[in-house]
C-alpha cells in the first residue's frame, strides 16, 4: 500500500498551513496563485499542501483555461467532528463525575464545620 493511499483528513489538518489553505478556500475559490500569496513559502510547497489535500478528499482542483482553481470539499470534516465529538462526552462525563465529587467535599466540610448544638 502506498503512503497516498493512507492519506486521510487527519493528515490534511495535522499541518497548520494546509488548516489556513481550507480557511482561505472554504468560502470561495481560489487559483493556485492567489493562495500561495498569502503564505512566506514557495509555489512549489503551496503545491505540495494542495496536493495532499486533494488526496485526503478536502480540495478538488478543477482547470479554468491555464488556471488551476481550488475549491474546498469539507465533507470529510464530519469525520473529524464524530472523533471529537466521542471524547467530548468522555471528558464531559469526567468533568460531571469531578463536579458531583468537588460538591460532595464542600458539603463535608460545611457540615463538619457547623458548631455542635450542646
Amino acid at each position: 500500500m502506498s503512503i497516498e493511499a493512507r492519506r486521510d483528513v487527519f493528515q490534511a489538518i495535522a499541518d497548520p498551513t494546509r488548516r489556513q489553505i481550507i480557511s482561505l478556500i472554504a468560502n470561495k475559490s481560489m487559483n493556485l496563485n492567489s493562495i500561495a500569496d498569502n503564505f512566506n513559502i514557495s509555489r512549489p510547497a503551496i503545491s505540495q499542501h494542495i496536493k495532499i489535500l486533494t488526496e485526503c478528499g478536502m480540495v478538488v482542483v478543477r482547470q479554468e483555461g491555464r488556471e488551476r482553481f481550488c475549491e474546498a470539499k469539507l465533507d470529510g470534516l464530519s469525520e473529524v467532528s464524530n472523533w471529537v465529538d466521542q471524547y467530548k462526552q468522555f471528558w464531559n462525563e469526567k468533568f460531571d463525575s469531578l463536579g458531583s465529587y468537588l460538591e460532595r467535599i464542600q458539603a463535608d466540610n460545611q457540615s463538619n464545620e457547623e458548631p455542635n448544638a450542646d
